[in-house]
């Protein structure tokens, strides 16, 4: 699997791309997922195929934080990064001046859970320097997302919605290839609303862009398991086992390690079940 970013393209054997989280701020929903470059190069050696650093959380219940305190998380980690590999960082903003420090200190990629709503300048810059950009659905904000998550047709409402938005940032000229989009799991949505959009993931936008899930460690899992965050592993990793199974090409995950082996074992399974048997195991 490939995929491009503004300057080359990176390339993976598993079934799906690994994007290991990186919380450089201290009110993220898993205290895991804390921490800044220490964290970031413990996930590069579990295999993660891109970083993913985030200076404001987006839990639900959490509060916006300014541009400058999240230049101050974000930077120094993507800095940091940059002087010992040229992985892909990602950065979880919906800033634009928040992306161009980040940027010019190295990152990659845009993750924005606006999906270009909350600053106009955005799209144009993503499109000026050929970053890829991951538009995610989500409704208000995340100090109210929760209190509104009934769809007639979750499925067709939060596609319609992803596809609206890859239109505009096509507009402004982003890429066609440059575009991934995300459901955006537990961003207003009940249990049922998130495993409709797990079991279509490669459906959405009529598959038209790769889809990155983000399921790791949610409420939903522990929904269904009865575990409290600490103990979703096992669900998560099932979960994002069925995604990919369902056509998503990128897992946003807080365990990198358990995920590459989980995509391996389905490496493998998919070989067989394709007829392609020289690397199966005996």
């Amino acid at each position: 699997m490939e995929f491009c970013l503004a300057d080359r393209t990176i390339e993976t054997s598993l079934p799906a791309f690994v994007m290991g989280i990186v919380n450089a701020n201290g009110d993220s929903f898993w205290d895991g997922s804390r921490g800044g470059e220490e964290r970031a190069f413990r996930l590069l050696e579990e295999g993660a195929d891109i970083l993913d650093i985030g200076g404001e959380s987006t839990r639900p219940g959490s509060e916006y934080v300014s541009a400058e305190e999240e230049i101050r998380r974000v930077v120094p980690v993507v800095e940091a990064i940059r002087r010992k590999s040229d992985v892909p960082i990602s950065v979880d903003t919906r800033k634009f001046e928040v992306m161009k420090a980040a940027y010019e200190a190295g990152a990659d990629i845009l993750n924005d859970i606006s999906a270009l709503e909350d600053d106009d300048n955005l799209a144009a810059f993503a499109a000026e320097k050929k970053i890829p950009v991951v538009l995610m659905h989500k409704r208000g904000t995340p100090a109210d997302m929760q209190k509104d998550t009934s769809y007639s047709d979750v499925f067709s409402e939060v596609g319609g919605y992803l596809s609206s938005r890859a239109e505009y940032a096509v507009s402004k000229g982003i890429e066609p290839s440059k575009i991934i989009v995300d459901p955006g799991i537990g961003f207003g949505k009940d249990i049922d609303g998130n495993f409709t959009l797990m079991a279509r993931s490669g459906e959405l936008c009529g598959g038209r862009y790769p889809v990155l899930m983000a399921l790791s460690r949610k409420s939903c899992i522990g929904s269904v398991t009865g575990r409290d965050v600490d103990g979703r592993l096992a669900g998560t990793l099932a979960a994002d086992l069925l995604s990919v199974l369902h056509g998503a090409s990128f897992v946003r995950v807080h365990d990198v390690k358990e995920t590459v082996d989980t995509l391996k074992i389905l490496s493998v399974f998919e070989k067989i079940r394709f007829g392609r048997k020289e690397d199966a195991c005996i």
